[in-house]
């Protein structure tokens, strides 16, 4: 047997620069057995810099230019862990994301870039946006075409400082308002001419910029930007309600707060390995890095050659080996976008503009950002010469984590009828509903348990959904949580990443369970083949309340869902490599979200309430039907689904129980996307429940009240248990 790799190392990468990404994907392809590779990064994608000028004009979408993340960590084995690292201490060796968590590393690298921001403008803050972060940036110019086309803004706009950055940019953006006859595109300089680097090139960008109608004006200083207008230093006015600054590239703020050795300008001084001085194992690149044995423009080109190195550095801080310095090239070619599909190509002193330069600069980001759009197949593990009779069927599809590596509906429901067991008279229900219902004493106690089967690299993140998860047991049931215990199995690793995974499970689970008043009273751990999570919980049904359960749905009730359905398929095609980044960011966040303040709009008014998890929407509907001996017609048009799910089922996408959840709880006249996701395992997903007619519109006013949605999908009838769509 193949022994599994015990985890000995962390590896902590902070920011998803061009360096980082292509690090993380030279990882994928020859990843060093026994290191834990986690990323950090504000967002579940990075843009490509290179791409951005097109973008701000027109001729490329935001999906284009963007670096799935999520994708890409799955391909490296990596964890994604979406937050701003907020501080790094050296010595501790950890590193601090928003909101107070935790992360040690053994190694780390930051790759964070720089800002554009110029606070010390009076009103920049409140009126302007820096180029950089490039998607902060690109998010608000979006926001603004929108708004000058439904009439809200004028296409009025002003970019400070007329460098290579702040003529491209204002360049493109005077492209995409060029319909606009009212259009104004200011360029603000404080020298005496545009300051690319070869001389030769100031012509031809002073002749694009008369050709788009883009205002030049140098030795201008601004002195203040006000909502609609930028004020020179000399009293003069350029309109603007869309101004950008360019001028200078500004290390983050929070280094200062660090331990770290910066620069006078606050970059992160490397030798020629990447490493910081005085800190063996802690190496920054790109932007944000300064090479004090040679020193180079801020320029994406030097992070995209800098990635080999890096990547080799890094391996060697790990298993040992000698560092690999950087050699930077002397000089390198600028492709300068020039609004339209034009561009002028600078290099050693020279420019020039021919026709063709543009196809030539979006073959070169094209070649660049296909490394990220498709990953290769890696080697499996050779088949078996011979297997038993079905095997290959049930390999057939790999195995979901989550709600969707549950036993099959009919399985348990066979296994269960053959319980044959006398409960005590304190057991007030048993086996067969969201939880069980026991007499303790005065007191009505519900208890139920859960665990997950690892769908994430990110051990806090399945932790917080894990508890979410157990806890909409009680909730369905019409209890208070009151006490969790938990069960955690690690994959084989060192005690030194036992106790950091540890930290980082307790902690957020503690966070979750604190923000519900609910007490962590113990648990067990051990290591395993894989990462699972479970957690035991205990509540108590307010003093002379009835536990709700599936037997209360009357005819006439309206079903009543609280939240979208798809996140199987999601984790399906996330596992696959299918499935956008963002969708999958965004299910995530969902997951991890408490749902206490759902349950308890619901439960003063539901006859029947369960949650929906794996076994479907369909599957937990039927369990109210059998058991309250009703049927449920669905409107399927009503039922929401999560972003990206409907896309992926319509392409194949199929969580693993998602066949045997179909078999056991048909849905008649369900077709589409949508009616295959009537079958799909849900993890933490909301609650279902049978609510009178009269009530429904204080439920949806309750929601909407606390800032929720409930959504009605339909209604009960007097049939026999059954499920369709009309």
């Amino acid at each position: 047997m193949q022994s599994q790799p015990v985890l000995t190392k962390d590896l902590v990468m902070i920011g998803g620069g061009h360096a980082h990404a292509l690090v993380l994907r030279m990882w994928g392809m020859k990843p060093l057995a026994g290191a834990r590779l986690t990323l950090i990064n504000p967002a579940p994608t990075a843009p490509y810099s290179g791409m951005l000028p097109g973008h701000i004009a027109g001729h490329y979408t935001r999906e284009a230019l963007d670096i799935d993340l999520i994708r890409l960590a799955r391909f490296a084995g990596a964890r994604l862990v979406i937050g701003h690292a907020t501080t790094i201490d050296p010595v501790a060796k950890t590193v601090t994301v928003e909101g107070g968590r935790e992360i040690g590393y053994d190694v780390a690298s930051i790759d964070i870039g720089i800002h554009a921001q110029m606070p010390d403008i009076p009103g920049f803050s409140e009126h302007a946006c820096g180029a950089k972060p490039l998607d902060v940036y690109a998010a608000k110019w979006q926001g603004f075409l929108q708004a000058v086309a439904e009439g809200e803004a004028a296409p009025h706009v002003a970019v400070i400082g007329a460098g290579v950055a702040g003529v491209e940019l204002a360049l493109a953006m005077s492209h995409a308002l060029r319909d606009r006859a009212d259009r104004k595109v200011h360029l603000i300089e404080a020298g005496d001419d545009i300051t690319a680097r070869a001389k030769a090139a100031r012509g031809p960008l002073r002749a694009a910029l008369r050709d788009l109608g883009v205002a030049l004006h140098v030795k201008a200083s601004v002195a203040r930007i006000d909502a609609d207008r930028v004020v020179l230093a000399d009293g003069a006015t350029l309109d603007s309600q869309f101004t950008v600054g360019t001028a200078g590239a500004f290390a983050h703020g929070w280094l200062q707060e660090t331990d770290l050795p910066l620069t006078p300008d606050g970059f992160i001084p490397v030798g020629p390995d990447f490493q910081v001085p005085g800190y063996d194992g802690l190496f920054a690149v790109g932007d944000c890095a300064e090479m004090l044995h040679d020193p180079r423009p801020k320029a994406g080109v030097f992070a995209v050659r800098a990635a080999p190195v890096l990547a080799q550095n890094l391996r060697a801080a790990l298993a040992g080996g000698a560092m690999t310095p950087f050699k930077p090239q002397a000089d390198y070619l600028k492709l300068i976008s020039m609004g339209g599909k034009r561009a002028l190509a600078e290099k050693w002193g020279r420019a020039v503009a021919l026709p063709g330069l543009w196809r030539w600069k979006d073959h070169i980001d094209q070649k660049f950002m296909q490394k990220f759009r498709g990953y290769p197949a890696m080697a499996q593990a050779p088949e078996p010469r011979e297997r038993a009779l079905g095997g290959d069927a049930v390999d057939a599809v790999p195995l979901c984590g989550g709600c969707g590596s549950k036993v099959a509906p009919g399985s348990l429901s066979q296994a269960l009828s053959k319980l044959d067991q006398p409960m005590p008279d304190e057991v007030l229900t048993g086996p067969g509903d969201d939880a069980a219902v026991v007499r303790v004493g005065g007191a009505v106690q519900v208890l139920t348990t859960d665990h997950l089967r690892a769908f994430t690299e990110d051990p806090g993140l399945l932790a917080r959904i894990t508890a979410n998860h157990a806890m909409g047991d009680i909730w369905a049931m019409g209890a208070v949580p009151k006490t969790a215990m938990l069960s955690v199995i690690l994959p084989r690793m060192s005690a030194t990443l036992q106790s950091r995974t540890m930290d980082e499970v307790l902690a957020q689970i503690s966070a979750f369970l604190a923000d519900e008043q609910v007490a962590l009273i113990g648990g067990h751990s051990s290591m395993g083949a894989e990462m699972t999570i479970g957690v035991s919980m205990t509540g108590l049904l307010p003093e002379g309340a009835q536990a709700l359960t599936t037997a209360g749905a009357q005819p006439g009730d309206r079903l009543i869902l609280t939240r979208p359905i798809g996140s199987g398929t999601l984790l399906a095609g996330e596992m696959q490599g299918r499935a956008d980044g963002r969708d999958v960011a965004r299910l995530m966040q969902n997951m991890a979200r408490s749902q206490g303040d759902e349950a308890r709009l619901l439960q003063p008014y539901a006859t029947a309430m369960t949650d929906v998890t794996g076994f479907g929407l369909a599957g937990h509907l039927m369990a109210i039907c059998r058991a309250s001996g009703v049927s449920a017609a669905l409107d399927l048009a009503s039922i929401p689904t999560h972003p990206g799910a409907e896309a992926l089922a319509d392409g194949g996408v199929r969580s693993t129980i998602h066949g045997a959840n179909r078999d056991a709880a048909p849905v008649f006249g369900a077709e589409g996307a949508k009616g295959l996701l009537l079958h799909d395992p849900q993890t933490a997903g909301g609650f279902l429940a049978t609510v009178p007619e009269r009530d429904v519109q204080a439920v949806l006013e309750g929601f909407a009240a606390e800032g929720r949605t409930a959504y009605v999908i339909g209604e009960v009838q007097a049939d026999s248990p059954s499920i369709y769509c009309r």
